[in-house]
């Protein structure tokens, strides 16, 4: 019986001690003789500020109370912000003056604050994980000085602000200098193996990324892309994580931020996004298995919409949303990977390289679970979720063993790419000695056809005299052909004169004297023009136009108005770059001219000439009038000879020695526009001009 009261009597004891200190007002304590480590929970009043409302004149005013739930020495899944403040009155019953460290933990803002005699608050220090960028002496920072003279009592407030989800350890603990010195030094041994770790992991993650930017040099192909890209972001993920880990110097301690932000996004980068595009590269399912391509496009975008998701949500300070998304990404995940895993599997015996993604893909799968189910036991499966994204060993070992499957089976892929190449080789090398061969059998057929070809040059040559020969005889005829061609311009001219001099008598004889002087001015344009064109074969549109307006114009004025005439031009024409033949139009034009002002039936004749690019290299001219139409003026054609008009003829021979001498394929259709429709009457003559 006295056992069991004894020992129900060190339980309530030890209850006492380790359950709940006795909670006192001001911390007594000699600063010579401190002893090691003081628990200062029992002498700290607390109070949370979940608004952040409080000013510093505030805060003394503030009503502060003992709250031991605000500790914990592990990391702790908070799930949201945690702003709090600390308030510690310390008493030195000592006879020196000596300095006393107070240590909290490793928090994201930290404010240190000393209380004067008018109740104003001092900042004697700020620091913080995502505060400070004093390279490696950031972390003797966390360590904040109290300082009282002997027989005077101080207080100190502490202001902590941590925005992440995951709380580090907040158990507040007094040192005096030796004491914070095996303290800081335990501490840097305890992190010491983690970072050694760490740094491994990066040395083989470099060493991975240096493997696939010579294979990508070597092949360049999209899936060494996608793994260096996988690679970079863990070495940078890692390499962050060293930022957390007190004591060891980063890179990267200029922006205390970037770890946040590479956090969460880097773990749905590295194992989600980069993963199935890798895996889409790797496997080329474009081609084999097209659904699954598909469906790793579809979760890709997905999970890059996720990202940016989380980079917006970092950026207006809600850290804790990241980590629950990741949470429940991966708890969504898990099934669907396995029917990928088993989909894949059922696939491996035909595709090698399936077997090195299926493998590389179970062990990071099988490790993270394991980390999961290795986490929800102490911390439960809330807490488990929040540190989903602080990698264990056991996740680095996954990491480790997934990038060197991958690296393998690029190797492989390498080897088989290899290998295709130098089948290739052997093929060409193989069908370059048939083709050596084939040349010698070519030599010798053409040693023979040397010896008959020999025979053959002689005659050759013979021919070549006849060829000759005729050559010459051929530009005789074409010498004969300009002269001929000369011959019909110099027809030409005098008839065209000819008509023009009988529009000058008709004015004349009517005593228009002004009419005959404006007509004979514009006459002799046409003089100076028709002399200058005979001398050439071609001249631009533009030239032909302008020819024709004078010339209309001055038929318009000999047939007063009775005569109506339009020009017409296709807007996509240059006319000052086309060329036409001199004088081919005119003798059309006139002959519409004449026939289209003596049909009875029209009280005013109408002229319309259209220009036209029917082709890129065809120009169509159209000439049509109302007149008495081309049938009825061959039955007048039984008039005497010498009134009949031989323009046209004459332009219709001098298109067939163009096309004869240039070759230019000009083609000339006149049709009367009866034979389509009785009710009309005239003539469309439709010429059709290719540009050389």
């Amino acid at each position: 019986m006295n056992r069991i009261y004894l020992l129900f009597l060190f339980l309530c004891s030890s209850l006492n001690i380790f359950g709940s200190a006795p909670a006192n007002d001001t911390l007594a304590a000699d600063f010579s003789h401190l002893p090691s480590g003081i628990d200062l929970r029992p002498y700290l009043f607390s109070i949370e500020d979940k608004g952040e409302h409080l000013t510093l004149k505030q805060v003394p005013a503030a009503e502060f109370s003992h709250n031991y739930l605000i500790f914990h020495e592990q990391r702790k899944n908070i799930g949201k912000e945690h702003n709090c403040w600390l308030k510690l009155h310390v008493k030195n019953t000592g006879q020196s003056d000596s300095a006393l460290t107070f240590f909290a933990g490793w928090h994201d803002y930290m404010y240190w604050y000393i209380q004067d005699s008018s109740q104003q608050l001092h900042l004697l220090r700020q620091t913080g994980m995502m505060l400070d960028r004093d390279n490696v002496r950031r972390w003797e920072h966390y360590g904040f000085p109290i300082t009282v003279p002997p027989g005077q009592t101080r207080t100190f407030f502490l202001h902590i602000n941590n925005k992440i989800h995951n709380e580090n350890a907040l158990m507040p603990t007094l040192f005096n200098a030796l004491q914070y010195e095996g303290f800081r030094s335990s501490q840097l041994e305890f992190y010491r193996k983690e970072t050694v770790l760490v740094q491994v992991l990066l040395g083989m993650l470099l060493v991975c990324l240096a493997i696939a930017i010579i294979n990508y040099i070597q092949l360049p192909d999209r899936s060494y892309l996608y793994f260096a890209a996988y690679m970079l972001g863990l070495i940078l993920f890692f390499t962050l994580r060293l930022e957390s880990k007190p004591y060891q110097l980063s890179v990267f301690y200029r922006w205390p931020m970037l770890k946040y932000y590479w956090d969460v996004p880097a773990l749905l980068f590295c194992f989600y996004l980069m993963y199935l595009a890798f895996g889409n590269a790797f496997l080329n399912l474009q081609e084999r298995y097209p659904f699954m391509e598909k469906l790793f496009n579809y979760v890709a975008a997905f999970i890059g919409a996720i990202i940016l998701l989380c980079f917006y949500c970092i950026a207006m300070e809600q850290y804790h949303v990241p980590g629950m998304i990741y949470s429940y990404v991966y708890l969504a995940t898990l099934l669907p990977l396995l029917v990928v895993f088993a989909a894949l599997a059922r696939r491996s015996r035909h595709h090698p390289l399936v077997r090195f993604f299926l493998f590389g893909s179970l062990c990071f799968y099988i490790a993270c679970f394991g980390s999961f189910i290795m986490l929800v036991k102490p911390l439960g499966l809330i807490s488990a979720l929040g540190e989903l994204s602080a990698p264990s060993l056991l996740i680095i070992a996954g990491v480790l063993l997934q990038s060197m499957f991958f690296l393998a089976g690029l190797s492989y892929r390498n080897k088989l790419v290899h290998n295709e190449r130098t089948r290739t080789q052997e093929m060409l090398i193989k069908q370059l000695n048939k083709n050596k061969e084939l040349q010698r059998k070519l030599n010798e057929q053409l040693e023979e056809l040397v010896k008959e070809q020999t025979t053959e040059i002689l005659r050759k040559k013979q021919e070549l005299e006849e060829q000759r020969k005729i050559q010459l005889e051929t530009e005789y005829d074409k010498k004969l052909t300009e002269i001929e061609l000369k011959a019909i311009r110099a027809q030409i001219n005098p008839h065209f004169i000819f008509n023009c001099l009988n529009s000058i008598q008709l004015f004349v004889m009517q005593r228009d004297y002004e009419y005959a002087q404006k007509y004979l001015s514009d006459f002799s344009y046409l003089i100076r023009k028709t002399l200058d064109f005979s001398r050439r074969n071609f001249i631009s549109l533009a030239d032909e136009i302008a020819y024709l307006n004078t010339y209309l114009g001055l038929e318009k004025m000999r047939f007063e108005n009775k005569m109506e005439y339009e020009i017409v031009i296709d807007p996509v024409i240059a006319t000052a770059e086309l060329e036409v033949p001199a004088m081919l139009l005119q003798p059309y034009v006139e002959n519409a001219v004449k026939y289209g002002m003596t049909n009875s039936s029209q009280a005013i004749g109408r002229l319309l000439i259209q220009f036209n690019q029917v082709a890129p290299d065809m120009l169509e001219c159209l000439i049509e009038d109302n007149g008495i139409g081309i049938n009825r003026s061959k039955t007048l054609r039984t008039l005497p000879k010498h009134h009949q008009s031989s323009g046209m003829e004459i332009s219709f021979n001098r298109a067939e020695l163009l096309n004869k001498m240039y070759n230019t394929g000009i083609h000339i259709y006149v049709i009367d526009k009866s034979e389509n429709n009785n009710t009309e009457s005239g003539t469309i003559v439709r010429i059709l001009i290719p540009q050389l």
